[in-house]
């Protein structure tokens, strides 16, 4: 009895963990999804770089967007134009950041002008340079196709006029991917790691051989999920670093960025790991976690803004992309990477994730089963 008192639940836990951790690095394929898949979709994004060719702009307030204005009717229809909406202050902020390459001003001149009927200036800034040539080859293209069907022997329709850039901070396509895929990296390994492994601990009897044993079962639970959290968290490290030095990821605020999306990375990992726990519950077969697991996690792989903004999305179902918790992890690495912002900025995301992970845990105490 006396052995059984003095045992060493933490020590025991540690065990189990510095164990688990062996396993994980010897698994080629805890490997290969960890940091292989990851890795190659940023290798992949990280050397094309400039991203698509669609040019996003907005329209400056107070400008002429009425049925007279035919230049503007086809700048909404033209294929490699995207129109954003949004209020000016938001339009402001997304080109400084080059999320818009220009907002277009259209001003209407009057009838007796000799340069047109219409002004078209466009603010710029510098983090949007790279496809500031294309707009106005599309928009001088369009033009000459206006003065060639309305009247050739009228002055040309419209004038553009490019303003001074202003400075701004390049937003390239590594800083939207890599924060995607380091999220579903944690769903994955979260949810199908922690599945499997605890399913195959209590398939092999190996649960049941620990309850001979004074180890706790919490202790038990502490070891495994501590494993799983460090081999993830060193993931997120490797990733993080990778994308950072060899193809400029933006830590905006350096190391202080770096540690809050390692935190973050935390806090998404634990939530996910509920749901792992919940799929190994409610398993019968080994079989049946892939079908049971992809059920939660693959409609985030393609909603939650992994690979495209979830704006691209038709409007009836961005409200479904913004349930999920993927979504919100996604938005607060971005957030904190990027946009400058803390942790305490990302209040609502953090909530959001904070109100799954008591969702999934609640059911996982219900389903989980240790034999």
């Amino acid at each position: 009895m006396s052995n059984q008192t003095n045992y060493s639940q933490r020590r025991a836990s540690f065990a189990i963990t510095r164990a688990s951790l062996r396993a994980l690095f010897r698994s080629p394929s805890a490997v290969i999804f960890s940091f292989g898949f990851p890795l190659i979709f940023i290798l992949v994004f990280g050397f094309i770089g400039g991203g698509s060719t669609v040019i996003k702009v907005g329209i400056k307030a107070g400008s002429d967007t009425s049925a007279q204005n035919a230049l503007y009717a086809l700048l909404k229809v033209h294929q490699s134009l995207r129109i954003v909406e949004k209020t000016e202050q938001e339009l402001n902020a997304d080109l400084q950041k080059g999320r818009i390459t220009a907002i277009v001003e259209m001003i209407p001149l009057s009838k007796d002008s000799t340069t047109g009927a219409y002004l078209f200036k466009l603010h710029t800034s510098t983090a949007g340079a790279d496809k500031q040539p294309l707009l106005e080859t599309i928009l001088r293209d369009l033009i000459h196709q206006l003065d060639i069907r309305i009247n050739p022997q009228l002055p040309s329709y419209a004038k553009v006029e490019v303003l001074p850039p202003t400075t701004g901070r390049v937003y390239r396509t590594i800083d939207f991917i890599l924060p995607g895929q380091l999220g579903f990296s944690l769903l994955s390994a979260g949810v199908f790691g922690v599945a499997f492994i605890f399913f195959n601990l209590r398939q092999t009897l190996v649960l049941k051989r620990f309850f001979a044993t004074p180890v706790s079962r919490m202790s038990i639970l502490a070891g495994e999920g501590l494993a799983r959290i460090i081999f993830q968290l060193i993931t997120a490290v490797v990733i993080i670093l990778i994308g950072h030095f060899a193809f400029n990821f933006t830590l905006v605020n350096g190391w202080l960025t770096f540690v809050e999306m390692i935190c973050l990375s935390f806090l998404g990992l634990v939530m996910f790991m509920g749901c792992g726990f919940v799929v190994s519950g409610l398993a019968r077969s080994e079989s049946v976690i892939p079908p049971f697991a992809n059920l939660f996690t693959l409609p985030q792989f393609l909603l939650a803004g992994t690979f495209f903004p979830i704006e691209n999305f038709p409007a009836w179902l961005q409200p479904i992309c913004k349930i999920l918790p993927l979504t919100h992890l996604n938005e607060a690495m971005r957030n904190v990477a990027f946009e400058g912002l803390h942790l305490t900025d990302c209040g609502t995301q953090i909530g959001i994730l904070l109100l799954w992970g008591l969702l999934t845990y609640a059911i996982a105490v219900k389903v989980f089963r240790w034999e």
